[in-house]
């Protein structure tokens, strides 16, 4: 018979020399190099577990022992193997308090009288494999939560048929100014300002059957302050505790779109001023110039000096008062730059 050449260190909690015995036997019939460790009362279970050095894969557990039993000692070893899946061995068949072990920390619930090397050696293989995959999803939640709480972003989720707030990170909550209780009160339509609450619903119908990243695109969102925002939302579709939601990623771009709409207000200053210059400014330089020929060319002979100079001075005032509005205008738009605007 092949045996399992993996080296399993397990912890054996049994009073009974021959219940140990036996465990022992069916223990080295599966295993190769099995390490057994025992021990014959609650007590010394709890030294070796809170001082154990090596690395224990299972710790099998009788559930009358003399210094304690039943679900008080299944309380208080279930806190002390941690990881380490725990299997109880009892005398008794009792099928309420097996279901109820399972509850209270137990990984499998095993009678000695039906027991067999095959039993137990499965038992402790898929208890390992349990544990192995319960500490998986545990670590898979926690990363999920830190990056979640932890975002710089402010971070949502909400049911996708009631649209309610099912968690918020602290980030949504400084952002917005609610409380977690207030957020957790809420439904994500009471962020909307009223005349943009039908577009959003449209939006959110639209997206009920899409799975994956979605761009949402920019909302108006309010603050509990009442300050309206501008917000480019991310999401995908997750399951949140048995309902079908929605993971939010709001990025509040306020300040970004109203830096690029003073870029563009800037811009079409710029080519307000493009066009003075090359549309208004022409014409009384063009008449300047032709003055400036009616005296080159004929000198003083039949020429009414008076009115060349008065419309010399006309188109140089005109002028003037172009090149200072162009001077304004580019000052304006200097000090809006210097604002950030």
């Amino acid at each position: 018979m092949l045996k399992n050449k993996k080296t399993f260190t397990v912890l054996v909690i049994e009073d009974n020399e021959g219940d140990f015995a036996l465990i022992e036997d069916y223990l080295t019939e599966k295993i190769a190099e099995p390490i057994i460790l025992r021990a014959q009362n609650y007590r010394e279970g709890r030294q070796l577990l809170q001082g154990q050095t090596l690395s224990l894969e299972v710790v099998l557990l009788d559930l009358s022992l003399p210094d304690k039993s039943g679900e008080e000692l299944l309380v208080e070893m279930s806190t002390l193997c941690g990881d380490v899946p725990l299997i109880v061995l009892t005398g008794y068949s009792d099928t309420g308090f097996s279901v109820k072990s399972l509850s209270m920390g137990a990984s499998d619930y095993l009678i000695k009288d039906e027991l067999s090397p095959s039993s137990l050696y499965k038992s402790i293989l898929y208890s390992i494999e349990r544990k192995r995959n319960s500490r998986e999803l545990k670590d898979s939640e926690k990363r999920y939560s830190d990056l979640f709480h932890l975002s710089p972003q402010p971070m949502w989720v909400y049911d996708l048929e009631s649209m309610g707030f099912l968690n918020v990170n602290a980030a949504a909550v400084l952002n917005y100014g609610y409380s977690i209780e207030e957020f957790l009160s809420m439904s994500l339509m009471d962020l909307i300002p009223p005349e943009y609450r039908e577009a959003v619903m449209k939006t959110a119908r639209a997206s009920l059957q899409l799975k994956g990243l979605y761009r949402h695109g920019i909302f108006a969102h309010r603050k509990k302050n009442g300050e309206i925002i501008q917000v480019d939302v991310l999401s995908n579709v997750i399951d949140f505790r048995g309902k079908k939601a929605r993971v939010v990623l709001a990025s509040d771009v306020t300040e970004r779109l109203n830096y690029i709409n003073a870029i563009e207000l800037q811009n079409k200053k710029l080519r307000e001023i493009a066009w003075t210059q090359s549309h208004l400014i022409r014409a009384p330089l063009t008449r300047m110039m032709g003055v400036i020929a009616l005296i080159r060319n004929y000198g003083h002979r039949d020429i009414n000096r008076e009115e060349l100079l008065d419309s010399l001075m006309s188109s140089a005032q005109e002028l003037d008062q172009l090149i200072r509005e162009i001077s304004r205008k580019t000052e304006h738009i200097e000090l809006n730059a210097s604002h950030g605007l």
